[in-house]
């Protein structure tokens, strides 16, 4: 599906509050209420937007980025998927480079934090981890 400048647009609205109405959207950008619920409905219908989500506005958790080594007899994608179903889990990625998966963990202190890594290298074929704290998030 290809986009165009509108849908840009649109999309990053949504990014900043997608509780904004059709209604609110279209008046921000001069379309009619239906031209913008029939722009996103495509959009995802297109598989560019794969769901909607919220952000909770919890101040005092903590969280962390985890790069982790998949042992090279071990398939990433089984790993990724165990990774992600562990509590405090919050995003699972695949990556290239040194480190093959990154993972974001929430908790709403540093020793969930550490339990939520002990568990994280106790799964099958995790071989190295490196963690880094989150201090602070600016946008």
């Amino acid at each position: 599906m290809s986009r165009d400048k509108t849908d840009e647009i649109i999309i990053e609205m949504l990014k900043k509050d997608s509780r904004q109405s059709f209604v609110e959207i279209g008046q921000k950008i001069g379309l009619s209420e239906s031209a913008v619920r029939r722009r996103v409905k495509n959009l995802t219908d297109g598989g560019i937007i794969k769901k909607f989500t919220i952000e909770t506005g919890d101040n005092n958790a903590t969280s962390a980025i985890i790069l982790i080594s998949v042992d090279s007899s071990t398939d990433t994608s089984k790993v990724s998927t165990k990774l992600s179903k562990l509590q405090g889990v919050y995003t699972v990625y695949e990556i290239t480079g040194q480190y093959d998966i990154a993972t974001v963990i929430r908790a709403p202190n540093i020793t969930e934090i550490n339990a939520c890594i002990d568990a994280l290298r106790k799964v099958p074929g995790v071989f190295d981890t490196n963690t880094v704290i989150i201090l602070r998030t600016v946008s």
